[in-house]
């Protein structure tokens, strides 16, 4: 630890040691920035250690950004020493950036949640069809990542059984009831309703039916599972906050509360 005192000229400075805290950056990564003249520190201790002042902070907070955003250093240079660049730009150039990553993270989620359920349903469609039910991404490029999760189950095995026949009827009137019971579901929370309120509890249930009626037999404690996955799985919380937001957690807990008045876990 860096015990030496800061200059006493200066306001308010660091040592590197408590800047790789606040970043959370190691104390190497500063190391080098220094020493690529990317992040020089602006003053010195009597000992010679580095001390970063509140605008060392700002730059770095502008390098970390623009790393994030998969810029190499040597551009971060360039574009952070551009004399006539506004600080208020670099931060609308990454807002903008970082929204645009946001979108295509987004549609990716959502594609792969869809690519899982697909290949869960073990659906029969010809090419034109996946692309005409499932939208502009392709099924199938997922579909490896799915069986991982899935394959080997009890519950994979009845539904490839069971949809062995499906048809893209079939898979339109699944999806229009499954996006039905979603729109239900972000209903009650925008209601007020809680999750463990009989409403909720009613249509968790109702849920729990449908997916035994045409996916597997769904039991509280699977059903429970699932719910958790919901709020655990990054992809499939993206698919639930779309409907509304908090309607992850918000499902887990009515599917929870309706496997408890069920009896389940049994006391």
């Amino acid at each position: 630890m860096d015990v030496d005192t800061p200059n006493k000229e200066a306001d308010v400075s660091y040592s590197v040691g408590q800047v790789a805290g606040f970043a959370g950056v190691t104390v190497r990564t500063l190391h080098h920035y220094d020493e690529i003249g990317l992040l020089v520190p602006g003053e010195r201790s009597v000992a010679g250690h580095r001390r970063y002042g509140d605008a060392d902070l700002d730059r770095l907070q502008q390098i970390l950004f623009y790393r994030e955003l998969g810029f190499p250093l040597e551009e971060v240079a360039v574009l952070l020493d551009d004399p006539d660049a506004d600080p208020n730009e670099h931060l609308r150039r990454q807002y903008a950036l970082l929204t645009e990553r946001a979108e295509q993270l987004q549609k990716m989620a959502a594609a792969v949640q869809q690519a899982m359920e697909a290949r869960k349903m073990g659906i029969n469609l010809t090419p034109e069809e996946k692309f005409e039910v499932f939208g502009d991404f392709d099924p199938e490029q997922y579909a490896e990542e799915a069986e991982r999760r899935w394959g080997g189950s009890d519950a994979w095995a009845e539904s490839q059984r069971r949809a062995a026949s499906w048809t893209k009827e079939d898979w339109k009137s699944f999806k229009e009831e499954q996006e039905a019971l979603e729109q239900r579901f972000a209903a009650r929370m925008a209601s007020g309703d809680a999750p463990d309120s009989p409403e909720a509890m009613e249509l968790a249930e109702e849920h729990r039916r449908f997916l035994c009626r045409t996916c597997y037999e769904c039991g509280y404690e699977m059903h429970v599972g699932l719910g958790e996955m919901y709020v655990a799985d990054p992809r499939f919380t993206e698919h639930y906050e779309r409907v509304g937001p908090g309607l992850a957690v918000y499902v887990r807990d009515a599917i929870v509360a309706n496997a408890a008045r069920h009896g389940y876990p049994a006391a």
